[in-house]
């Protein structure tokens, strides 16, 4: 009887999760698998028990050898000299698929494998790894004495099956359960989600058919794009844009998008053009930068980590060229908390404090916004490296304490914009008034035309 326990470490180590017991064999394939988010600035060191806490193995490297290789450890058992086999380590690195699918097979005029009584067939499905090997990804329960099973439905995320590549090969093994462990082998078959998508029909001679399969998109990502509402980032996104739009003149605003890979080389980048076009990243009006964030969406690999100093200092540039009172620069910041370059955004918003621009950062979903409310410095002056801020020109609200309880999102909307852009104007005439800029001369009084108007009907 073995099984795994996961321990991940950050400054301590505290038990991450606890594969499935396996009985009566020494060499366990495990099921179970193991999400874990990876953060390439981090040492992420993990440690694996073996058996009933009585075998230990101490894993020192992080999640990114994993990534680029199969790894093996030798289970220390506590006794000199004395190893207690191998555990072997797999990972790869998980595609953004949310699309789960449930599926029912059934077989038919199985091979008769005990010699008294009929068979115990179960099915055992092996994912295809990017090296060619397979990896266990689920079993079905084993239905006693039949030759024609019907094995339960199942429900299994599609990263499990074949990490969001439709074409992957999947493998489909039958078996006879034997109490002992020593399973007979029946047979198997291979396929792969893109054929198994086109529903009911007959894999082999084995008589393994497919009864049903249907798809299910889960929801998990802020940036799921549900067709009857507006996601958390696209209603904080038109709530504000709405407003300040009527503030430029030409409606045409760059959109940025930062912590994503890029097609076609899946290049990080941290500032990119949501519009696809890095010399043109304008978008015309809010509308216009909603259809290219939805696009963006289909284009690219959401991808950590987050920087938030370089779309600040991209705005910081072209705020540094006009600094003669004919332009302010708002830069509104959409994020879901995380942020991985804490000391070089203080150090943008400190060079930035003293140029044309407000920051406004509207943070989404469930996190703790600790390191938002820093950066907006309300209570407490933003500094770097011993400098400070020249004036403060951050201003952060979470986006959950403008959810209207009754599902009204316009009202949320609405709420959300006053308050965002509230200290906007002030941020706006302290700049102008620390450098004497005074208003333009305002245009010539309207003069009504001395012809009267002719109209043809």
């Amino acid at each position: 009887m073995f099984f795994i326990v996961l321990f991940f470490c950050h400054t301590f180590f505290f038990q991450f999760g606890r594969t499935e017991v396996i009985d009566n064999t020494l060499n366990p394939d495990f099921v179970r698998k193991f999400i874990l988010d990876y953060f390439f600035e981090e040492r992420q060191n993990l440690r694996f028990d073996l058996g009933e806490m009585c075998v230990k193995t101490t894993c020192d490297c992080d999640l990114l050898t994993f990534c680029h290789d199969e790894v093996f450890f030798f289970a220390d058992s506590g006794i000199p000299g004395k190893k207690c086999g191998t555990i072997i380590v797999k990972a790869e690195e998980l595609n953004n698929c949310r699309e789960s699918v449930m599926m029912q097979f059934c077989g038919n005029k199985l091979d008769k494998k005990d010699f008294f009584g009929k068979s115990d067939p179960f099915l055992v499905f092996h994912r295809s790894n990017e090296d060619g090997t397979f990896t266990i990804c689920h079993k079905t329960e084993v239905v006693k004495n039949t030759l024609n099973p019907v094995w339960q439905a199942f429900k299994i995320p599609v990263r499990a099956l074949c990490n969001g590549d439709y074409d992957r090969t999947i493998k489909v093994e039958v078996y006879d359960w034997d109490r002992d462990g020593s399973h007979d082998f029946i047979g198997e078959f291979s396929t792969s989600y893109r054929e198994l998508s086109r529903g009911q029909s007959q894999f082999n001679v084995y008589e393994v058919t497919l009864l049903s399969f249907l798809v299910d998109i889960e929801p998990t990502s802020l940036h799921y794009m549900n067709p009857y509402q507006l996601n958390a980032y696209a209603m904080a996104l038109k709530a504000v844009g709405e407003i300040i739009q009527d503030y430029d003149s030409d409606k045409m605003f760059p959109a940025l998008g930062f912590g994503a890979k890029l097609p076609p080389d899946g290049r990080v980048s941290h500032e990119f053009a949501l519009n696809g076009n890095p010399q043109n990243p304008y978008c015309a009006g809010i509308e216009g930068v909603m259809e290219a964030y939805y696009q963006s969406l289909k284009s690219v690999q959401l991808y950590g980590p987050t920087n938030f100093s370089p779309v600040i200092n991209h705005v910081a540039r072209y705020a540094a060229s006009v600094k003669d009172g004919s332009q302010y620069f708002v830069l509104l910041i959409i994020t879901d908390g995380v942020i991985s370059d804490m000391a070089q955004t203080k150090e943008s918003i400190v060079n930035a404090a003293c140029l044309p621009m407000s920051i406004i950062i509207v943070g989404v979903g469930p996190a703790e916004f600790d390191a938002m409310i820093e950066l907006d410095g309300d209570e407490v002056r933003i500094s770097s490296r011993g400098r400070y801020a020249e004036r403060d020109i951050v201003q952060f609200v979470p986006f959950r304490d403008y959810i209207d309880r009754t599902g009204n999102h316009i009202l949320s909307m609405a709420r959300l914009a006053k308050d965002v852009l509230a200290e906007i104007p002030d941020q706006f005439l302290s700049y102008m008034k620390t450098r004497g800029i005074k208003p333009s001369p305002a245009p010539p009084p309207y003069t009504p035309p001395s012809q009267p108007l002719q109209t043809m009907i």
